[in-house]
């Protein structure tokens, strides 16, 4: 990947173009080793977007430094499977420091992180819209046992068609992706002229919400949105849930990493209301 930059960043290629260009059965024979790289070239090179390319601006490059290369490779040797703490202690007790590692580097709160004894405490999930659906599971989970607490003759069916969920019409395609899944409604909100999701906006919805009969029960607050790279105003936002008892969650995928600049924090202001 020495010349990158000199490769065109989207593939000219059409969909269905790879399936002519290797066998209709995977071979039974070895390949030298310069057949190998021939067909990397001329079959995956020709097809890939370069995600790492200088010239790709719409994405954010990851992973192709010189040690997450070696990393990958040291992951792919090991080969453990951390299912459980028995199946792979270094691998499971590693994951919960290296992310209060990253906790600290972002200067989250202390109740964020495993060593403060709490509640807190980070795991890796397999992608971002998964760690989505995982928070949306946790606040329907919550606010389910609430509500059955207040209303004991409800049923999890009257329950679940109440639930509403709010986000940035901005937000990423995979927080509506998770509401689908979740089985709940998500409803995405107008924002305000400066495209932020703010404390106001999301009051009023909840409000003609509650007036219909539903029940709010969680909120996605994106740190930078993968359109326009807009910060919600997590901190209204905070105000608004945490005077309801509604879960907030915060979307940083996109630019959390930013955080690590002490400059940027000022963007993640209220993220001591945040629940996840």
């Amino acid at each position: 990947l020495e010349n990158i930059r000199d490769r065109q960043v989207v593939p000219a290629v059409k969909p269905g173009y790879l399936r002519p260009l290797v066998p209709e059965k995977a071979p039974e024979q070895a390949e030298p080793w310069t057949a190998v790289m021939a067909d990397i070239e001329r079959v995956v090179m020709s097809g890939v977007t370069h995600w790492q390319s200088p010239k790709f601006h719409a994405y954010f490059p990851t992973a192709s430094s010189y040690p997450a290369i070696v990393a990958d490779m040291l992951c792919g040797a090991i080969a453990c499977i951390g299912f459980t703490w028995i199946s792979s202690p270094a691998c499971t007790e590693l994951e919960v420091v290296m992310l209060d590692w990253l906790g600290q580097m972002l200067a989250l709160p202390d109740e964020f992180l495993a060593r403060s004894g709490g509640e807190g405490g980070g795991v890796i999930q397999g992608t971002a819209s998964e760690a989505t659906l995982v928070a949306l599971l946790g606040a329907k989970a919550r606010m389910t046992q609430r509500v059955k607490e207040e209303h004991p003759e409800w049923n999890d069916y009257e329950i679940l068609s109440k639930l509403v969920g709010y986000s940035n019409k901005q937000a990423h395609s995979s927080v509506e992706r998770a509401g689908l899944l979740g089985g709940v409604k998500l409803r995405p909100l107008q924002p305000a002229s400066d495209r932020r999701l703010n404390g106001e906006i999301l009051k009023a919805a909840m409000d003609e919400d509650i007036r219909n009969g539903l029940i709010p029960f969680y909120v996605v607050a994106t740190l930078g949105t993968t359109s326009s790279c807009v910060f919600d105003d997590l901190d209204g936002i905070g105000d608004v849930c945490k005077s309801r008892g509604i879960w907030v969650h915060v979307d940083a995928a996109y630019a959390g990493s930013a955080f690590i600049c002490p400059e940027y924090r000022y963007l993640m202001k209220g993220i001591e209301k945040a629940d996840s």
